[in-house]
This record gives structure tokens, sequence and C-alpha cells, in this order.
């Protein structure tokens, strides 16, 4: 439990730092993208802005846990480990959510994709971190 743990807040901070630094960078170079968040559907007046930072540790510790029941499956060096781990989390978690989203909300796809690029990145990321610390 402590692997778990200790892994999970190394990967926390390392995703707060990458999300939060991404989505400055992103405003930035794409603002024109981020004109479509303008939308009733969003959440815009920050009573939730905690809940939104916080995600970087809740699924920090999700893939942690996920990490430490099957690590013994990732075979390699541990940026291909981390690669892996990215891929199937991408696969077998984000596609079919991004599918029922894209599907069900007045989203663009173009939307839908960013998300789905952020959460592989972030699986690659924490796994890497994993195979590195809890290998």
């Amino acid at each position: 439990m402590k692997k778990i743990l200790y892994s999970g807040i190394i990967a926390g901070v390392s995703l707060f730092i990458i999300s939060y630094g991404g989505l400055y960078l992103a405003i930035r170079f794409f603002p024109e993208f981020f004109l479509l968040y303008n939308n009733p559907l969003f959440n815009s007046d920050g009573s939730r802005d905690v809940l939104f930072y916080l995600h970087a540790f809740i699924i920090s510790f999700a893939l942690s846990w996920f990490w430490e029941r099957f690590k013994s499956l990732f075979s390699g060096h541990f940026l291909l480990r981390g690669l892996e781990f990215g891929l199937i989390y991408a696969l077998v978690a984000l596609l079919p959510v991004m599918w029922i989203t894209f599907s069900s909300l007045d989203i663009t796809i173009t939307m839908v994709a960013s998300w789905f690029l952020y959460g592989f990145v972030q699986a690659v990321v924490a796994g890497v971190i994993f195979a590195k610390i809890n290998p």
C-alpha cells in the first residue's frame, strides 16, 4: 500500500504540474480552441475549480493501484512500459468514455480528441513514473 501511495503522490504532483503548464500553454497558443468552452454546458462560475485541479491526484492514485496490480504484464525498458501502460489505459478506459461523451453531448470532435490525447499523455507520464519508482 505504501508503494501505491508514494508513487501516486509523485505522479499526482507531476501530472498537476504538466496539466497546469499544458493548460497555460494551450490557451496561450490556441486561444480560438478555448472559445468552444464558452458554452452553458461547462460550469464557469469557479465554484468547482478545486475539483478540476484535484483530478491529477485522483487519476494518479487510480492508475497507481492499476499499475501495482498489473505491472508484471509490462516488460522492457521503463519508457516502453510507461507507453504500453498509457496505451492500454487509453484503449480500455478513454476510448469508450470519449465515445459516449461525444455521442451524448453537444461538443466538437476536436474537443473530444484533445481530451483523449490529454488522458493518454497523463497515463503515459504516470506509467513512466510508476515503472521507474515501482518496477
